[in-house]
Formats: C-alpha cells, structure tokens, sequence
C-alpha cells in the first residue's frame, strides 16, 4: 500500500511507456531525497523507527493492510469488469498483494503494477484492455486520495482551534489549490489531464460503478493513514492520533511523487518537514515515516508467499507440458 503510489499518470503508464533512462533518473532523484535526508537528520531517526516497532503494531498493521488491500482489489474488480474484463474476488486480492509487495521492494515502485497488468491481460488474452484497468485502478484511487486530501485539510484548517497543525493543514491544501491552478494554466497539462479523465469517461456513465470505486478508495486510505498513526504512536511522536492523521495525509501525497526507491524518499523528507513545521523535530518525523514504510512492507509480506505459490504453480505447469503423454 505504501509504496503503490505515483502521481496524477500512474505508474503503470510509466512502467509500460517510459523509457529505462527515464526510470533510473527517477530512481536517482529518489536515491538523492533519501541521501539528503540522512544528511540534515542523520541516520539515528531511521534506526529509531525501526527498533520502535512492537508486536502490537506489527498486528495493527497486518489488519490495516489487509483492510486497505481489499478496498483496493474491489476498486480494480469494479474498473475491470466495467470495461468488460472478467476478475474474480479471489484472485483480485491476491493480485493485488502480490503486486503491492513486488512495488515495495522493488525499483521505482511501480513494477508490481505492470505485473499486475500482465498477469490479468496475459490470462485473458487481452493485455492491453488490462493494462487500461489498472491504469484506470490507480488513477481513480489517486483522484480520491487527493481530493480528500484538500478536502479535509481545508474543513480542519477553516473549523478547529488555531494550532501548528491547523496552519499546516492550511498552508498544505492552499498550496495544493495553487498548483492545481497553475497547471491547469498550461495547454499540455490540461490535455494531459483530458487523457487521463477520458480514460474514467465509461466509467463515470455509471453511478453504482462511481460509488464504489469512491467508497473502496476512501477505505484504501483511511487504513494508510491508520497505519502512519500506528506508526507515530509507536515512535512516541507525542502528538494526539487527529494530529498524526493530518500529518499523515500530507506524508501520502508526497509519497505519490513518482521519484522514490521502492515508496522511500519524499515519504521520509515530507515526514520530517511536516514534523519539523509544527515544532516537533525532523527526526520525529523521520521516524514516524520510517516504521511507517517498515509496517507496510509487513503488512504487504502476504504477497510474498502468492508470488513464490505463482512461480511453483508455473513450474509444474511447465513440468507438465514437457512430459510425455
């Protein structure tokens, strides 16, 4: 679930589309955050969220994730079998496992995505209208996170009682508005944007579709930011769990910047000036970000066991066909 995000085009359209040159400047950008990062706060922070860790969390953040990927492999079967490709529950959810681990620890993020594209069009016989849902998946996924992002930060910004983190919240979802607005400025932008919602068009005919496609992505990431909370509290952030889960929709958003290593890099950079606007230190949020991505890569390790379940299923498939009759 963490390290499943990009920006407004997907990563999926980015594994298919761009280039290998382009994909490694990306993960040398994310790579540098991540040196940068250690640089002004040390690697102190990052020990810390991880030796914070208890079995408690680590049991909050298997539910979280599993709540999470399922509201997310329902958005996929609803995008699917919209446009006409057959996904069954099952195997919806362990795809999306499966995918969610491979984007975590993996390059760039994005890989277990295209995986995921492959497998669903490679079974069907039909690659390119797969690939289509999961762009379609992933785009509407970040539409939501986003407009709940500026939605909520703007209510808690304009209704509660002037703190650090309620200028924040302001000072976040006024910035976002701006850049909104700057680069719906740009003729290239807006036809950028053009293709994107085009690809929604068939969808948004259908008002049951676009409500459970909204729903599943709200249940998506109210467990990652459940999952940041667990994670601030273990850390001992000595922040309230409201206050975390601001901080957390924040952190979500720069993780959707399609310049990371595996979900690593503006994560922990936005952590820590989050944490350091509102008087609590970069190292906090360094750490809270930290055991934040650890919790997801073990929340996701259920991918794991589908993968290595695919790979034997595939080798006795293949024993199989090469014995004789």
């Amino acid at each position: 679930m963490a390290g499943v995000t990009t920006g407004v085009t997907t990563g999926v359209t980015t594994s298919v589309t761009t280039s290998g040159g382009r994909l490694a400047v990306r993960l040398a950008a994310g790579a540098a955050v991540i040196v940068a990062t250690v640089v002004v706060v040390g690697a102190g922070p990052f020990v810390r969220g991880v030796a914070a860790l208890t079995p408690a969390a680590i049991l909050a953040a298997v539910a979280l994730c599993a709540l999470g990927t399922a509201a997310a492999a329902w958005r996929w079967r609803v995008v699917a079998t919209g446009i006409g490709l057959p996904l069954t529950w099952s195997r919806a959810v362990t795809a999306y496992y499966r995918s969610q681990f491979l984007n975590t620890v993996l390059p760039g993020g994005i890989l277990g995505d295209a995986h995921r594209a492959y497998d669903h069009g490679r079974r069907d016989d039909r690659l390119a209208l797969a690939a289509r849902a999961v762009v379609v998946d992933r785009l509407a996924g970040q539409l939501v996170q986003a407009l709940l992002t500026l939605a909520v930060l703007a209510t808690v910004a304009v209704l509660a009682p002037p703190s650090p983190v309620v200028w924040l919240s302001l000072g976040v979802a006024g910035v976002g508005l701006a850049a909104v607005a700057a680069a719906a400025a740009f003729p290239g932008v807006r036809r950028a944007i053009g293709r994107e919602l085009r690809l929604l068009r068939p969808l948004l005919k259908r008002p049951r579709a676009v409500v459970e496609i909204v729903a599943a992505s709200v249940v998506a990431v109210v467990a990652l930011v459940g999952l940041f909370v667990v994670a601030g509290l273990a850390v001992g952030t000595g922040r309230a769990p409201t206050e975390l889960a601001m901080i957390a929709l924040i952190v979500l958003g720069a993780a959707a910047i399609p310049v990371n290593v595996g979900g690593w890099g503006p994560r922990e950079a936005a952590g820590a000036a989050a944490f350091a606007l509102i008087g609590v230190g970069a190292g906090v949020g360094v750490a809270a970000s930290t055991a934040f991505g650890v919790l997801a890569m073990i929340g996701v390790a259920p991918g794991a066991a589908v993968l290595v379940g695919g790979g034997i299923q595939a080798l006795r498939t293949a024993r199989r066909r090469r014995s004789p009759a």
